[in-house]
């Protein structure tokens, strides 16, 4: 880890392309994955076997690591189980459940990582930190509530999910920065095996028929591959940059998606910007830049 220490703070602007870039491609990875639940590859099987691709591609990538993960396995244990629940919970809300509503429940997670950095960091958000989370938030709703649908609480199950897994997306983060004894590829090995683990157990459960691997066109199988690649490169790029930044400071860049997302849908499904939209959006652009960097915070205790 002094390697990437030193890195990180010879080359800040690297943290925050991690996060940046991963706020890109989870702006977009919910249309393949609709692709897929379309051809009747379920959200969670889907999950299942792109998250087993990027643990076997990652597993190799790191096969010298995997004595390492032995060292704190309860700390593993956890991040594995809150990050697993993150993304599988995000992948199943937004099949199931109307894009815009899941988007404004999963992006409350600013809100929950303020409590959890204070608690579990130490982190002071400071009066500038509260007003870049308070902008940013205003810009979120801006792009996505719907005044006719009433106020973002849940009222069904992906709307629980969505939810939950932005309370387990602010848990990953702060427990990705908290762990500053690990590796890198501990934790992304973590990520993977954790999403992988959940949805293996939570298949059973599913009403969803599991097609045989010849049912399924090889086109594809193309498509869960690169996915997968995908997957294995924002998870290692996340964790850099959530490693090297601000817990609060994480939770407004990753709000970024959101006009990812918006920008994607247009192009995708040739849904106009609304004026609204596009004023969120630029809201949410400049909290980013006014975001407290990490240097204004101690750093992560581990007691």
């Amino acid at each position: 880890m002094g390697i990437i220490k030193d890195s990180a703070t010879k080359h800040p602007a690297l943290a925050t392309f991690g996060l940046l870039f991963g706020a890109t491609i989870w702006g977009v990875i919910w249309y393949p994955y609709r692709l897929l639940e379309e051809a009747g590859v379920s959200g969670a099987y889907a999950s299942l076997l792109t998250y087993a691709a990027a643990l076997l591609l990652g597993g190799l990538l790191f096969a010298s690591r995997w004595r390492d993960l032995f060292r704190s396995p309860g700390t593993l244990l956890l991040l594995s189980l809150a990050a697993g629940w993150t993304n599988l919970s995000y992948v199943l809300a937004v099949i199931d459940g109307e894009v815009m509503r899941v988007m404004l429940l999963f992006y409350l997670s600013p809100l929950w990582t303020l409590l959890l950095a204070r608690v579990l960091l130490h982190e002071h958000a400071g009066r500038r930190g509260l007003l870049v989370i308070g902008f940013s938030l205003s810009g979120a709703f801006t792009m996505l509530w719907d005044p006719a649908q009433g106020f973002p609480l849940p009222r069904d199950i992906p709307e629980w999910l969505a939810l939950s897994s932005g309370m387990g997306f602010s848990l990953t983060n702060v427990l990705t920065r908290r762990a500053t004894h690990l590796s890198l590829p501990e934790k992304s090995i973590a990520v993977w095996g954790g999403v992988t683990l959940l949805a293996l157990l939570f298949l059973p459960f599913t009403s969803a028929p599991l097609p045989g691997a010849m049912e399924i066109p090889l086109a594809y199988w193309m498509l869960m591959l690169g996915l997968a690649i995908a997957l294995a490169v924002t998870t290692l790029l996340v964790q850099y940059g959530v490693t090297h930044t601000l817990a609060t400071r994480a939770a407004v860049i990753f709000l970024f998606e959101l006009v990812v997302a918006a920008v994607f849908s247009y192009l995708v499904a040739n849904e106009a910007l609304s004026v609204r939209e596009m004023i969120g959006g630029a809201m949410i652009v400049a909290a980013t830049f006014f975001a407290p960097s990490g240097g204004e915070s101690a750093p992560p205790r581990n007691d």
